[in-house]
């Protein structure tokens, strides 16, 4: 059963989307397909996920099945960097930046339920930056580039937050196997009005920091669990249930698909809102531990 952010967070802190694509049912673990980008819209309306055409290598065979182990360990430093417009919107304070890593350590920790996955977030640095064309920025556009190609730090191995107000989104992010030429791209975009105690925007739906935890999870190798609806290849994870559409809210007993299990509307990976997510499973444990070895964890 889920634990409550309230007790979790009584002094400290405690979907948020963002996501990845629905659209392409081949590909992603075919050699060079396009890069997807997961992005969530705002509010309950029909979600967006535009694919970029950026190849990316996939996860060989020979690096698949290894994680979960139960020893499996891993601190992400995080490049925290703050666009604003003016200096004074979206411009988070260090301690809203130091809530968010909390939220995230929390979620990957299985604090509030499903799998303990092995990953912690560590703080390793904050940009801040004055500059309203990188801080409208959508996803695939020139001002994206420019923005990461003058802010990106020590990709792929840390996670570049880039603050924003993310375009028409709540969020994006690039899967893993970027080539060296493109990987000034790599990172999650994420609104800044998601993040726990900045806005009022998304109260109630999108406001408790878990959006930065869709998108690391899509930078860490998942899809969403929607993607490839109800065929048998699904997220190419085995324990989440079959699940047709996304869902929005928190709908219990959502049964989109005819195969066993109702829809996983839990998961951090779908694309409920934030006070009904909770958890990540083994499976997607797995799967991101192999593709954080393959590709993010250095020599």
């Amino acid at each position: 059963m889920r634990k409550g952010f309230a007790s979790l967070f009584s002094a400290s802190l405690v979907v948020a989307l963002a996501f990845a694509p629905s659209d392409g049912l081949s590909g992603y673990d075919a050699s060079c397909i396009p890069v997807q980008i997961s992005v969530a819209a705002r509010g309950d309306g029909d979600v967006k996920e535009p694919s970029l055409d950026e190849p990316t290598a996939p996860l060989p065979d020979s690096a698949k099945g290894k994680g979960a182990s139960g020893k499996f360990r891993a601190t992400v430093p995080v490049y925290f960097h703050v666009v604003s417009p003016d200096g004074v919107v979206g411009n988070v304070t260090d301690a809203q930046i130091a809530d968010q890593i909390r939220v995230m350590n929390l979620a990957y920790n299985g604090a509030y339920g499903g799998a303990k996955t092995g990953f912690s977030f560590t703080l390793a640095g904050v940009t801040r930056t004055v500059n309203a064309d990188w801080f409208n920025a959508g996803p695939g556009s020139p001002d994206e580039r420019a923005m990461k190609q003058a802010l990106s730090t020590s990709a792929p191995e840390a996670l570049n937050y880039y603050s924003t107000t993310a375009g028409v989104y709540l969020g994006w992010a690039y899967l893993p196997g970027l080539s060296d030429s493109r990987m000034y791209l790599d990172g999650i975009v994420v609104d800044w009005e998601s993040m726990l105690h900045t806005s009022t925007r998304y109260e109630g739906r999108y406001d408790l920091g878990l959006t930065a935890v869709h998108e690391s999870g899509h930078w860490l190798g998942l899809e969403h669990t929607f993607f490839g609806g109800c065929n048998a290849k699904g997220d190419f994870v085995a324990d989440t249930p079959a699940e047709r559409t996304p869902t929005s809210g928190c709908p219990l007993g959502k049964d989109t698909c005819a195969e066993p299990g109702a829809d996983p509307i839990h998961n951090y990976m779908d694309y409920s809102y934030d006070e009904c997510y909770f958890e990540f499973t083994a499976g997607q444990t797995s799967r991101m531990q192999d593709h954080f070895a393959f590709f993010r964890a250095g020599d």
